[in-house]
């Protein structure tokens, strides 16, 4: 093939590089050289679209016709995929269909057009707006109390030499509609297409679609033709001229019509390579109708992650988290209540909408609707069905809850058909809805409140299910190299509670319960917190990522604790208790004995955590999909949530150890990572240079005293062993263990090790002489 086809064929892998001000594109094209030496065949960039002031993200388009300035604009993008191009490598664009950022109206020139014209904004349709209630106007929560309306101001009147002229609320600015700018500025905003109202009628009042609850973020409506061609022009240009060779949705959830909407853009790119970013609950499978080649792989990220988890330690965790909450706790109670405290809080604007789309139901009154509809999604099992795709979990969530609440019988009776029926307003609103509840209600929630182990409480995971066995993740890959063997794969993302290495250090904990519990019954003896579980849920984030600075340490708590929203909130916070758990926080670093006591578990935790580390890094760089990258996690990372997972990377010191290693350097599994660095270099370089090892997936069977701790699979030529539970291990050693492998020299693209099989297979003290983990191919 050619090196355009080349680009444009399915990924061999892909490298997640978050571009910001910071980062520039211009500084993105300086590591093409290590992204290609590493092995990728794809770089996958963050959006770049021109997006709101200030973003560190760019998830807040805000201008769907120009690259992102901050970030260097066209000419420094152009200059990117020349640099890639020259290196053989394609571009991955993540993009974001569901929303525009709308913080400040001046950036967003639609959104600007819609609040000065209201009805008749050539932009009006772009966006999802209800202008019945309200009385035609857009509602828009930015006032500190009703009674700021009489601090508006009206800059620039008509005639005065600013044109139309603008509303301004401090340094909120809003247009005038023409013929609309006199009189007292209270008068001059009672005549506008839109009203300034307090920020607290966000949770009720509003009348425009959001991403989630994120006032700033107003929902576009990508199901019409017209707003999809306006959106994605660019884009597509950008397609058809060879400088994007694949494409990243961003949350197709929030999508009237994600079929329709990824039907179309295939069509109009001509079938580039597509992945979604989809969240699936486990034993949940894409609909096989869409036009995409999977997910982003949070489904991956779990099936590694439980593989790696020892189920032996549930028991004690679960007595000290029982312990530490004063009774036992109902994870699936808890996530009920926390989606009801979204349905019923943050989200309430969206069950009120769809209450008025469904309108009156016979012999049903509006509290019992609103009321049976949140229960309904609260007890969702799923972020959202895809009528008729998904119908099974309507059903289902339908009888739990008349099961549960006979009392809603009626309303259960007379909804189940409205929102059964595919394609009507009524059933795409409920759909459009139950992901928001579910993210907000578990991830950024639920998630915070339950610390029973928190390596588990991971997007897309289910921190129920305590750990999996060897036979069990080799059915998930044979499932998924049957149904979606080009979705993507991944362990760390920009949206990651936690890093891969984090994560892989703290699934020591399940393997060493009783040491940990008896640490932090102690160090909640000696630094008191009166919301125990958060207090446990800080230390095991600490102790994951230990040793972090206190400024990091003191933002993750801070985060923590207000997205539980037990003790303290975003909105409204308990100085008092934010204040005692900041104290918790240095205590780590200023009480003399519990800074000894975290610096030796740490050490405790450190060298199993690297192998859990090696261990997971093999099997998603090998396992049937197309691995990612996320940038600086060739090397330890150990991040914690965002945005501590965008801090700058060293290419320099990445590129000097690569260096190393090209030279012949084996390195030990120590704190410089170099280890990791290895073991992705060499897997990525195998999947670029030889992509026909990877064709097919079968099983390999250690046979032994040891067995339990080896899973290896086989990908058609390239053979994966990687080692869990290492701490049971360094115990027993691995005896008489060994991989059941054809007879015959093989050789490890790790070290470069020749090695043989024989009658009794490859003995796994041999083959893990030197990393517990090993890339084999015949010799």
């Amino acid at each position: 093939m050619t090196s355009t086809e080349d680009r444009r064929a399915v990924p061999t892998a892909t490298y997640r590089l978050q571009v910001t001000a910071d980062f520039t594109l211009d500084d993105a094209a300086a590591v093409v050289d290590h992204l290609a030496a590493l092995g990728i065949s794809h770089a996958y960039s963050s959006p770049l679209l021109r997006s709101a002031a200030g973003s560190t993200h760019g998830y807040d388009t805000v201008d769907h016709e120009h690259i992102d300035e901050a970030r260097g604009g066209r000419e420094a993008f152009d200059r990117l995929v020349a640099a890639l191009h020259e290196r053989g490598l394609g571009l991955v664009l993540d993009l974001v269909p569901n929303h525009m950022g709308v913080a400040d109206p001046a950036e967003a020139p639609w959104w600007w057009d819609v609040l000065q014209h209201g009805r008749n904004s050539a932009h009006a349709g772009a966006f999802d707006i209800d202008w019945d209630f309200g009385g035609g106007r857009v509602r828009i929560p930015v006032l500190g109390s009703a009674d700021d309306v009489e601090k508006l101001e009206v800059v620039g009147r008509e005639g005065g030499g600013g044109g139309a002229g603008e509303l301004r609320y401090y340094d909120n600015r809003f247009p005038l509609a023409p013929g609309t700018g006199s009189g007292t500025p209270q008068e001059v905003h009672a005549r506008q297409n839109y009203e300034l109202v307090d920020w607290r009628r966000a949770d009720s009042d509003l009348n425009y679609r959001r991403f989630f609850a994120i006032n700033t973020l107003a929902g576009l409506r990508a199901e019409d033709p017209e707003v999809f061609a306006a959106t994605h022009r660019l884009v597509l240009e950008l397609v058809d001229a060879g400088a994007v060779d694949g494409l990243r949705i961003d949350h197709p959830d929030g999508l009237a019509d994600p079929k329709g909407y990824l039907d179309r853009l295939a069509e109009a790119s001509g079938g580039r390579w597509t992945v979604v970013e989809k969240i699936l609950e486990p034993g949940e499978d894409l609909p096989e109708s869409w036009a995409t080649a999977g997910t982003t792989g949070y489904d991956a990220l779990s099936e590694v992650d439980q593989v790696l988890v020892d189920p032996a330690g549930e028991a004690v965790l679960t007595e000290l988290d029982t312990e530490l909450a004063g009774a036992p706790v109902d994870y699936a109670q808890l996530v009920h209540d926390s989606k009801r405290e979204v349905t019923d809080g943050i989200l309430g604007s969206e069950v009120a909408r769809l209450v008025r789309v469904i309108g009156e139901l016979p012999g049903v009154d509006t509290t019992q609707q609103t009321e049976a509809l949140a229960e309904l999604l609260a007890s969702f099992d799923v972020y959202r069905s895809y009528l008729p795709d998904g119908r099974e979990h309507l059903d289902a969530t339908v009888a739990a809850v008349r099961a549960r609440r006979p009392d809603l019988t009626a309303a259960l009776d007379a909804l189940h058909p409205v929102l059964s029926s595919a394609g009507t307003e009524a059933a795409t609103r409920f759909e459009q809805t139950s992901g928001p509840v579910m993210a907000k209600g578990v991830e950024d929630a639920a998630y915070y409140r339950w610390a029973r182990f928190a390596m588990l409480n991971e997007v897309g995971g289910d921190p129920a299910r305590f750990g999996s066995g060897v036979e069990e993740f080799h059915a998930a890959q044979a499932h998924r190299l049957a149904r979606k063997p080009q979705a993507m794969t991944t362990l760390s993302t920009h949206d990651t509670k936690r890093s891969e290495d984090t994560r892989a250090r703290l699934a020591v904990l399940a393997e060493l319960p009783g040491e940990w519990a008896d640490l932090v019954r102690g160090l909640l003896d000696r630094h008191p917190l009166p919301d125990r579980p958060l207090a446990h849920l800080v230390w095991q984030n600490l102790v994951g990522a230990w040793p972090l600075s206190r400024e990091r340490a003191q933002a993750f708590a801070e985060k923590a604790a207000r997205e539980a929203g037990l003790s303290t909130t975003w909105t409204d916070q308990d100085a008092e208790f934010e204040a005692q758990l900041q104290a918790v926080v240095d205590a780590a670093f200023d009480d003399t004995t519990t800074r000894a006591e975290l610096d030796a578990f740490a050490d405790r935790i450190a060298l199993p955590g690297w192998s859990n580390s090696l261990a997971q890094k093999l099997v998603q760089l090998t396992m049937p999909g197309v691995p990612d990258v996320y940038q600086g996690t060739e090397l330890w990372d150990h991040s914690l949530v965002d945005p501590d997972n965008r801090r700058p990377v060293d290419y320099d010191l990445r590129r000097q150890l690569l260096t190393r290693l090209d030279e012949g350097w084996v390195p030990e599994v120590d704190d410089t990572g170099a280890a990791k660095l290895l073991v992705v270099s060499r897997a990525l370089r195998l999947r670029r240079d030889s992509p026909e090892l990877f064709a097919g997936y079968t099983p390999v069977t250690a046979t032994g005293s040891a067995a339990e701790h080896l899973l290896a699979f086989d990908r058609g030529g390239a053979v994966t062993v990687a080692t869990r539970l290492p701490v049971a291990l360094a115990r027993s050693g691995w005896g008489d263990t060994a991989l059941q492998l054809p007879t015959g020299a093989w050789r490890d693209v790790l070290t470069g090790e020749r090695l043989v099989s024989d009658a009794g297979g490859l003995r796994a003290d041999q083959l893990l002489a030197r990393l517990p983990v090993a890339l084999l191919v015949r010799a």
